[in-house]
């Protein structure tokens, strides 16, 4: 979870427009 908050904090973050980003611990996965 940490890493995903600390992207979408960066700079790189811009480059992604309206997208839903799941924090699911990887559920949807399996």
């Amino acid at each position: 979870v940490a890493d995903l908050i600390c992207f979408a904090a960066s700079e790189a973050a811009g480059y992604i427009t309206g997208a839903s980003l799941d924090i699911n611990g990887g559920d949807l996965m399996m």
